[in-house]
């Protein structure tokens, strides 16, 4: 995994699973790797992959049983979307509609430009 600049890495890990049970690699109440396998995965340090998992079991994406593993919550799917949509809302969008606005991009150009990405 190449990690940028602008966040820790531990959160780019928690957000790589995060994207991972979206994507539906995992499902609810599916087993997810190890903390030791998941940082061999990445090629971090095992504390890194730590306090990942730590951060998304107090925002509990993910559960510990103990002897088991760590497993993903029932409602993890619908409370990242939730998340990510709060924060795409508040945080990417204005900023999408700034420059919409500086390059006098019209919402038939976006629509016109999406419906030709998807083809």
């Amino acid at each position: 995994m190449n990690f940028s600049n602008d966040k820790a890495i531990y959160v780019q890990m928690a957000d790589r699973l995060c994207d991972e049970i979206l994507e539906g690699t995992y499902k609810a109440d599916d087993r997810i790797p190890s903390v030791r396998e998941y940082s061999v995965m990445l090629e971090v340090n095992t504390n890194t992959a730590v306090k990942a998992y730590e951060l998304l079991a107090r925002e509990q994406i993910i559960y510990n049983k103990r002897g088991l593993g760590y497993f993903v919550a029932p409602k993890a799917r619908e409370q990242i979307l939730s998340s990510r949509k709060k924060e795409f809302m508040e945080t990417t969008l204005p900023e999408v509609f700034r420059q919409m606005r500086l390059l006098d991009i019209d919402m038939a150009e976006v629509t016109q430009a999406w419906l030709n990405m998807n083809k």
